[in-house]
Order: C-alpha cells, then sequence, then structure tokens
C-alpha cells in the first residue's frame, strides 16, 4: 500500500544518509508470511551486520505516586547535544527487545541518543505501587515525555512499537497542539490500534496456541503477585482462570486501572477513533500481514488528521521487518522511523 498523508511535513533540516529506506517494504524470499516475519526476526535475526553489543546505562525514576520506573539509555552524543529518541516498548517488552535492539544500533549511527523507558514491572523488579501499565496508559506517557523535557534540551522524538505504540498515539490525540511541546514527531510501528480487533485476532488459532500463552505466561505471575501485596486490588482466581487476553484484562487490568471491563478498556483505549485529533506529525506504520491486527481494522486516508502519515505494507509481520539474506537484519525498521523523523514523510 502506498504511503499516504493528508499534507506533507517539512524535515528537521538534517543530511541523511539513509535515503534508500523510502523503498517500501519488501520481506526476502526465504521468510514467507505474516508468523514467520514476526517469530523469526524476533529470535533470530540481527539488529545490524558487524555491530557489537549495545551497553545501556540504566537511571531509576521516582514516580509521583510513590513507585518507579527504569530507564535504560545509549548515549551517542555529548548531553544534551544530539537529538534524543524516547522509544516505548511492547507488551512485556523491554530495552533486551529485538526492535529496541535494532533501534539502537541504528541511533549509534545517526549520532542520536535513545532512551527506552521501562513500564512498571517491566524492567526485571516488581514495582510499588497498585498499578501495572496498558495500552491506553497515556498519562504515564504524558509525565515521561515532560520529565525527558526538563533534563534535555535537545531535540526530542518519541517512538512507541506495539502496547507502546497504541499508548503513544493515544497520548498525541489527547494533548492536541500541546504535544509539540515535548516531541518534535512521534511514531507507532505494529501498535494495535483497535484493541478490539486485535484481541478478537490473537485468541484465535495458532495465536492463541502461541501469543496469547507467551503473554500470559508472564503477565499472570506478576499481576498475582501484585495482588498479593495489595489485597482487594482484584480477584486472584479470576486472574490465576484467564485462558486469554480478554479474560486477563477483566481480571485484572481493567479494575486496577479505572475501566469498567475488557470492553470499556479496549474501547477507550484503542487509537484509531481518534486519529484525526493528532497535531504533531505522526508515522503509523503497521504491515497488513500482521498477526495482531487484521488488515481491516487499519486506519483508511480519511480517518487521520492532515499530519499523520500512515505506512501499510503488505508484508512484515508483527514488529519484525528483517531484510537481508539469512537469518535477517532489523535495520529497516529503525531506518524508516528516523527518515520520517529527519523529512517527515
Amino acid at each position: 500500500m502506498t504511503p499516504h498523508s493528508g499534507a506533507e511535513m517539512p524535515g528537521e533540516g538534517r543530511g541523511d544518509t539513509l535515503d534508500h529506506v523510502l523503498t517500501p517494504y519488501a520481506a526476502p524470499r526465504w521468510l514467507p508470511g505474516g508468523q514467520a516475519q514476526t517469530i523469526w526476526p524476533a529470535l533470530f535475526s540481527r539488529p545490524a551486520p558487524h555491530t557489537d553489543r549495545c551497553v545501556w546505562v540504566r537511571q531509576r525514576w521516582d514516580t509521583p505516586d510513590g513507585d518507579f520506573i527504569d530507564v535504560d539509555r545509549i548515549d551517542a552524543a555529548r548531553a544534551g547535544a544530539g537529538p534524543l529518541l524516547i522509544m516505548f516498548h511492547g507488551l512485556e517488552g523491554s530495552s533486551r527487545s529485538h526492535y529496541a535492539r535494532a533501534m539502537a544500533h541504528a541511533c549509534l549511527r545517526a549520532g542520536w541518543n535513545l532512551a527506552v523507558p521501562h513500564f512498571r514491572g517491566c524492567s526485571g523488579e516488581p514495582n510499588r505501587a497498585p498499578r501495572a501499565y496498558h495500552s491506553g496508559d497515556w498519562q504515564e506517557i504524558d509525565w515521561i515525555l515532560r520529565r525527558f523535557g526538563v533534563s534535555h534540551p535537545g531535540p526530542r522524538y518519541a517512538a512507541g512499537v506495539s502496547l507502546g505504540g497504541n499508548a503513544l498515539l493515544r497520548w498525541a490525540e489527547e494533548s492536541g497542539h500541546s504535544a509539540a511541546t515535548e516531541v518534535q514527531a512521534v511514531a507507532s510501528i505494529s501498535a494495535p490500534i483497535d484493541l478490539a480487533a486485535g484481541g478478537d485476532a490473537i485468541s484465535r488459532g495458532f495465536n492463541r496456541m502461541v501469543y496469547t500463552r507467551m503473554f500470559l505466561r508472564t503477565l499472570k505471575p506478576k499481576a498475582i503477585a501484585m495482588v498479593r501485596r495489595h489485597p482487594g486490588l482484584a480477584d486472584v482466581h479470576a486472574i490465576a482462570a484467564a485462558s486469554d487476553l480478554y479474560a486477563f484484562d477483566s481480571a485484572f487490568t481493567a479494575p486496577v486501572h479505572g475501566f469498567r471491563d475488557a470492553d470499556d478498556y479496549w474501547r477507550r483505549a484503542s487509537s484509531k477513533p481518534q486519529l484525526a485529533s493528532i497535531r504533531v506529525p505522526a508515522l503509523v506504520l503497521n504491515a497488513r500481514n500482521d498477526p495482531f491486527l487484521p488488515p481491516s481494522a487499519l486506519p483508511a486516508p480519511g480517518e487521520i488528521a492532515p499530519r499523520v502519515w500512515l505506512e501499510q505494507p503488505e508484508q512484515g509481520g508483527h514488529a519484525g521487518f528483517a531484510q537481508g539474506g539469512f537469518p535477517g537484519l532489523l535495520g529497516w525498521m529503525p531506518q524508516r522511523v528516523l527518515h520520517f523523523f529527519r523529512h517527515g514523510r
């Protein structure tokens, strides 16, 4: 599908050595189908050729409600001297996720600083407060971006993958024109912008056997441990019995975060219905063969604001986008995001 935007955005001015990323994404012949393009890159593809392991520096931030988040950073330039990309990870992700490592290598090459704030409970240590994180957690995004605004005087950009991408879009929608005071532009990658459609897709067949089980394997123990630390927060038995994300969100995510039930949470947290409200330049990148979201749920050009750029390649899977020879490289997505931030297209 050809990328579309209601209006073209002026770029940031800096020269770009990555113009080839304007070529539409195409999966290598040896990696066919959305499932393979999702699973293989996450397990086996490399961030970039001939690169060393990234070294993250961790900072702990105290939150206004007495909790904490951990922020992992890679600074490619002197403090305050280069652009900063703030990247929000997906469900049960972290700075160790394949897409975060790929973005780190791309930022180092480009001379950009990168920060990956961890949603609560995702940095390897249980959080203290009786709350976790969710797909519409735009208030947490707002607090994080504002804090970066105080500490980093240079240009700031934000990207989010999967859950983090949807939450970032919800922040941009809620913030309206004021979003531009915190970041120059945003990008979402493989965001489940229609949570009901995504929840239905992930609860069926192969998706249920693989992805649902994978997520619940870590979500349920963390939720049960939190409820035991804060008795009465939710029903432990209902959490333990949850066999799909709808049941888990009904038993834990919704009651803990102020939603009536999973249906109310999915409706209010979905970013698709409010894409026309975004006033900051935004890239919305979704592969049409993403197992987590059917192509029928993707937004059309008439549903977006003028400064939103839709890109919906036929291939790519969910946060995959591997390219090149076996076992594949993960450079296309990070380069595409950086190109958008520089040029607005």
